[in-house]
């Protein structure tokens, strides 16, 4: 299958979303969310290393600079949510990271949200625009996702959104600076609803 590299300049809609990668003059605005959503996020993300401030302005920046090279290269996609209302102002983050070309053309799933905007559906619908985009304009055949047992709220989203439960890899990842079972998921091009009215495409501009 032919290396396929949306442009960067992506966005994709839905009913009540925005999705786009972060640019360089978002450093303030992803700054304010990642603060706001520090203890939020904190169970959930890796540690970060000794001194180092993941919402630190030059932290942040060197972030963006780093998903916009790999958007390029074809090594991640990483979209920011905004409501249609304001679409300046960010709710999430979803990303389609480490992706793997050769024999597998997968991906694996990260996704947040606003501690604010939790429990409406926001996750749902901004997950189900990144699959059509993952397996229409990317070319993917797989999207993986891995979560912890005890994150109910995230085993309820992707479960709703029909992905296969494929098996439990015990002390999978280091969050927290613990090792941590992880419960594996997956979603192939050959699963995923098809544009024809059956499941959600989103808008592409």
């Amino acid at each position: 299958m032919p290396l396929v590299i949306p442009p960067l300049s992506t966005r994709l809609t839905t009913d009540r979303l925005v999705l786009r990668s972060a640019r360089t003059g978002d450093v303030a605005e992803l700054r304010r969310l990642l603060r706001h959503n520090h203890a939020h996020l904190h169970p959930w993300n890796p540690a970060p290393r000794p001194g180092e401030d993941p919402t630190s302005i030059t932290e942040v920046s060197n972030s963006v600079l780093r998903q916009r090279r790999e958007w390029k290269s074809g090594r991640s996609f990483a979209f920011m949510l905004a409501l249609r209302a304001e679409p300046s102002r960010f709710i999430g983050k979803i990303a389609l990271n480490g992706i793997m070309r050769g024999a597998m053309h997968g991906a694996y799933l990260g996704y947040w949200m606003n501690v604010d905007h939790q429990n409406g559906g926001l996750c749902t619908e901004g997950i189900r625009a990144v699959l059509d985009f993952a397996f229409g304009p990317a070319k993917l055949h797989r999207v993986q996702a891995a979560i912890m047992p005890h994150n109910p709220r995230s085993l309820r989203v992707i479960e709703k959104l029909g992905f296969r439960r494929e098996g439990y890899a015990e002390r999978y990842l280091q969050i927290g600076g613990k090792w941590e079972d992880h419960i594996l998921f997956a979603r192939t091009r050959e699963e995923h609803p098809t544009p024809d009215g059956v499941g959600h495409e989103a808008a592409l501009y």
